[in-house]
């Protein structure tokens, strides 16, 4: 490359991926769930993601009762879709204050591919409520047990969480037969 020329050239991500936004104000019920999540931007190699990630606003300065979305392009963030309907998601309570570097260190592992484990990831979530902050990541086979374990614990090693967190899985047939996203949970240890 010639003095004063930069490179256009692009890292490439494994996936092109897209953030998404919901809100609904405290009280307030969402009654077309769909139409109320926003795409924010999609992004398809690390530059994208950078230019991206940088304008987006962090999870401490989100209003109570907010999502943030990172799914696969072409999977919509919903138990309903092709995509996670067999699926299920591993879930991580945190303490306020915390979300911030946590959704983080779970995005670059997911976007960087760290899980190691094909293309059975199909994206995560943050959720912020009133009293915690909820972080899960979707995958796309709840019935595969030896794959969901390493997706624990390569959350753990991500997240740099304690050995003995306690952390929770859901199948999304399970979530749509109770329409609850965090009740009635399997507790692991």
């Amino acid at each position: 490359m010639s003095p004063g020329k930069t490179s256009s050239l692009q890292h490439p991500l494994h996936y092109s991926w897209v953030f998404w936004f919901m809100h609904r104000s405290p009280g307030s019920k969402i009654t077309n769930y769909e139409g109320n999540m926003k795409q924010i931007a999609s992004f398809s190699s690390v530059e994208e993601f950078w230019a991206v990630y940088s304008h987006i606003k962090r999870p401490h300065e989100l209003p109570t009762i907010s999502d943030y979305h990172l799914f696969k392009h072409g999977v919509r963030p919903m138990w309903e879709d092709e995509a996670n309907i067999q699926g299920g998601k591993w879930i991580v309570r945190l303490k306020k204050g915390l979300a911030s570097r946590y959704w983080e260190n779970l995005v670059l592992a997911i976007v960087g591919d760290q899980f190691d484990v094909q293309d059975e990831i199909c994206g995560a979530v943050l959720s912020i409520r009133n009293s915690e902050d909820i972080i899960s990541v979707w995958n796309k086979t709840s019935s595969n047990g030896r794959i969901n374990l390493k997706i624990r614990d390569t959350i753990k090693k991500v997240l740099a969480l304690p050995q003995d967190t306690t952390m929770e899985y859901k199948s999304h047939n399970v979530a749509l037969r109770d329409n609850s996203s965090f009740r009635n949970t399997d507790v692991f240890r």
